[in-house]
């Protein structure tokens, strides 16, 4: 039988980097694929979680909206990341929306094939524990900041996030920041787009960014990060 296409992929997901090649393609045959449009909702708050996801191409906003139409965007989840874990963990509803941002291929595990997979190999539950922990800091972090900081550190710190996890360094030095609407952006920080927009634009007179069409480009992330530090 010739190697899964998708095992690769597995292997650069933090839950299941210490899971053996074989056990790798077990798991690959155990999914399916799944395509979305941009702004198709993968799940709404309060679904029934019967699956895993893992992103192979495209990305997708964990968001949370309110009866009043506003959104607070709490991650972005791009290619070689899982999302949608927490349900199949606790048999509770889903806890947030999922929504494709532009045209995305993901990879679907079930809950009973997941929970089966994780019984028998303790290391991928430890590393499931692990990921959940970076998952309530990244939660407890948003919380702080948004109870804590002004507009202008809130843009400061989301950004330099996004450079961290998700940025592609230019050959100036600078970070390519994944590109995103301004809208989306405020609701990643939990601020409104005007004040978005106007830190955006005093950050690039500061020479801190580009801003062009929408594609940030963070110049000198060291000098950002010691501006909220």
């Amino acid at each position: 039988m010739p190697p899964s296409p998708y095992a690769p992929l597995l292997a650069q997901i933090p839950m299941f980097e210490r899971v053996g090649r074989e056990d790798l393609e077990h798991l690959s045959g155990l999914l399916q694929q799944k395509r979305y449009n941009k702004g198709d909702i993968i799940f709404h708050e309060g679904d029934v979680g019967t699956a895993l996801f893992i992103v192979r191409k495209g990305e997708v906003a964990i968001r949370l909206s309110s009866s009043d139409g506003r959104e607070v965007i709490l991650a972005m989840v791009r290619r070689g990341y899982a999302f949608g874990e927490l349900a199949l963990l606790d048999g509770e509803p889903r806890s947030a929306d999922a929504v494709a941002r532009e045209e995305t291929d993901l990879l679907k595990l079930q809950r009973e094939d997941f929970q089966r997979f994780l019984a028998e190999r303790p290391q991928v539950a430890m590393g499931l524990l692990a990921e959940l922990s970076r998952m309530v800091r990244r939660i407890t972090q948003h919380v702080h900041d948004t109870a804590f900081l002004d507009a202008r550190a809130r843009l400061a710190r989301v950004l330099l996030e996004l450079a961290k996890t998700q940025g592609q360094p230019t050959a100036e030095g600078g970070v390519l920041i994944p590109k995103m609407t301004q809208a989306e952006l405020a609701n990643l920080c939990g601020v409104t787009r005007e004040s978005a927009n106007k830190w955006l634009s005093f950050y690039k007179r500061e020479g801190l960014l580009t801003n062009e069409s929408g594609q940030i480009t963070l110049v000198d992330p060291e000098r950002l990060r010691r501006d909220v530090d």
